[in-house]
């Protein structure tokens, strides 16, 4: 969401990995390859958008983020698809651009 993003950048890292949960609390930042940011943002962060929340995707740089020694894994959900799991903070300077998300009036994600 928005609100973290900034509150990320005013920190100087971010360490949300759900919507309730923190890098401490999970271990990880949860993330998604760029053809399965439709289907995340429209299963897990519908809600939010309809509620009023500004959304936003962060484009990060895999090859900033192993260099700062973060590790990413590719790991498999509940159904077996991989998503990229970020094991530390991603700092402001490993997203090369945030995107505003929205939704259209058809329920596609834009972004």
């Amino acid at each position: 969401m928005r609100a973290s993003w900034d509150a990320a950048v005013a920190a100087g890292e971010y360490r949300v990995s759900t919507l309730t949960q923190s890098l401490d609390e999970v271990g990880f930042i949860h993330a998604s390859f760029a053809g399965q940011v439709a289907g995340t943002a429209d299963r897990f962060y519908r809600d939010a958008y309809d509620a009023g929340e500004e959304l936003c995707v962060l484009i990060i740089d895999e090859d900033a983020v192993r260099a700062g020694g973060t590790e990413i894994r590719e790991e498999a959900a509940a159904n077996g698809e991989l998503f990229p799991h970020i094991y530390g903070p991603v700092l402001p300077d490993h997203v090369s651009e945030v995107r505003d998300v929205t939704f259209s009036s058809t329920g596609e994600v834009l972004f």
